[in-house]
């Protein structure tokens, strides 16, 4: 993988770069629709591909491990051929599980014992195993295994777990280093930085994690129940420390306001739930603002679903005619506002991009943000 920086904002840390997998090309700052178990609810890929115009999705090694399990991967070939997806892709260590099925685990220095949500079985990842896992899947950049601590946390209890994912990620870079990817194409390891809610352990963690040297970096343990505020204050604490040159992904966030706010703090690539689950209970995001789709007010508004968006369900369909798949509950509501909100979010960091290219990125942010923050 390689990462170049093309043009930097001179009001804010914002930049425009470009990274380059063995799948493609992605243009930074960046959005990853979340295709947990290799699709993206209620989404084809060619969908993805010609109207959302994502450039890389992300999967979730811990439940892919599940089902369909290894070796249905690799007998297809790995990930890509698996999903029938030709362009990078990401996979999450399953670390984050370790935080959200924290009655489901069990946790000490070798790794974590899970209890599996679908049937009950035990299984073990250690630091390696998880390596190993995504070596098998194959995805383009995969993470190390982390323990993403809970808001609030103690600080004793953060310190421990900061210092136990630094000994981890020691194991995980010593099993990618020393082994080779299984599907004929390079892959990235990036490490995660920990830390919770504390400065001191969040600059702490930040410089370990750069003296890895690895090709990109990750910030974890955000967008977990923190006010917007720390997480804008923890992330501008770890971006001042992490190489300058290499890609910074903060994982699990978030809103159409926070991606653009944590661009300006020097973030380059993001990935959330939210657009596509937020689609699925009626929740729209627009230029002006959200949208409650169920919402009455919307029962005999017959304008577009949103004219200044640029999917092809924007233009296609109206506010009532979506409203009424809602409360009909069809299929192809939860399907026509996934495909609104994915394309939304692409088109926000294509914006991005273009803003900070011309040199006007802070002026629009900040137009941006408040419009973002109304409730139609």
């Amino acid at each position: 993988m390689k990462f170049k920086i093309l043009k930097e904002d001179e009001k804010s840390k914002a930049r425009l770069g470009e990274i380059k997998t063995a799948h493609g090309k992605i243009k930074t700052p960046i959005f990853m629709p979340v295709g947990t178990a290799g699709s993206v609810k209620t989404v084809h890929q060619h969908e993805l591909l010609k109207d959302t115009k994502s450039q890389i999705i992300l999967s979730n090694t811990y439940h892919l491990y599940l089902r369909p399990g290894l070796d249905v991967i690799k007998k297809a070939g790995g990930i890509h051929k698996f999903i029938g997806w030709k362009k990078p892709l990401l996979t999450d260590s399953g670390g984050y599980q370790v935080y959200s099925l924290s009655r489901k685990r069990k946790i000490n220095e070798k790794g974590v014992k899970f209890e599996s949500h679908i049937d009950g079985r035990h299984h073990f990842f250690t630091p390696e195993y998880a390596i190993d896992v995504q070596r098998t899947i194959g995805a383009d950049i995969i993470m190390a295994f982390d323990e993403c601590t809970p808001y609030p946390c103690e600080y004793q209890y953060a310190k421990k777990s900061m210092d136990m994912t630094h000994r981890w990620l020691k194991r995980c870079c010593n099993r990618f280093d020393q082994t080779k990817e299984e599907h004929n194409y390079k892959q990235t390891l990036f490490p995660i930085v920990q830390g919770s809610i504390y400065k001191d352990l969040r600059l702490e963690s930040a410089e370990k994690i750069a003296e890895f040297k690895r090709d990109g970096n990750a910030i974890g343990g955000l967008s977990v129940g923190e006010p917007h505020d720390i997480m804008y204050e923890m992330t501008d604490i770890v971006c001042s420390v992490l190489p300058w040159e290499k890609p910074r992904y903060l994982m699990g966030v978030g809103t159409p306001i926070n991606l653009l706010e944590n661009i300006a703090l020097g973030v380059d690539m993001f990935d959330c739930v939210m657009p596509t689950r937020n689609a699925r209970n009626g929740m729209l995001f627009t230029s002006q603002g959200t949208i409650n789709i169920k919402n009455k007010k919307w029962e005999k508004d017959y304008s577009m679903l949103d004219p200044s968006g640029t999917s092809f369900v924007d233009n296609m369909y109206t506010k009532s005619y979506v409203r009424h798949l809602f409360k009909s509950n069809e299929i192809l509501g939860k399907q026509i506002a996934t495909l609104h909100n994915i394309r939304f979010y692409i088109w926000l960091m294509e914006e991005a991009q273009k803003q900070i290219k011309l040199g006007s990125f802070t002026k629009w942010k900040n137009k941006m943000t408040k419009a973002l923050g109304n409730r139609l």
